[in-house]
């Protein structure tokens, strides 16, 4: 099983502390998709970026619609999160 190595929020510092507080100022949380992707911050932020262009920018889908989507194919890929 593969298995991927988690940045402790309270240890990460530089770029990775930045989003990590960025984080914890959108959601009250870093949640585990954030810390996933914390060995490498400028990916990162560009996946934080294009989540925030697809679940906030134009579109002629309300956020909820977007949000109801988003758990809909969540849920046909068999992803708990």
């Amino acid at each position: 099983m593969a298995w991927i190595n988690l940045a402790p929020v309270g240890e990460a510092t530089g770029r990775l502390r930045a989003e990590f507080e960025a984080a914890m100022a959108r959601a009250g949380r870093v949640w585990q998709i954030v810390k996933v992707q914390s060995s490498n911050p400028p990916a990162l932020k560009q996946s934080l970026a294009l989540y925030s262009a697809v679940m906030m920018g134009p579109s002629p889908l309300t956020r909820a619609q977007r949000e109801m989507l988003a758990v809909v194919v969540s849920r046909a890929n068999d992803c708990h999160y």
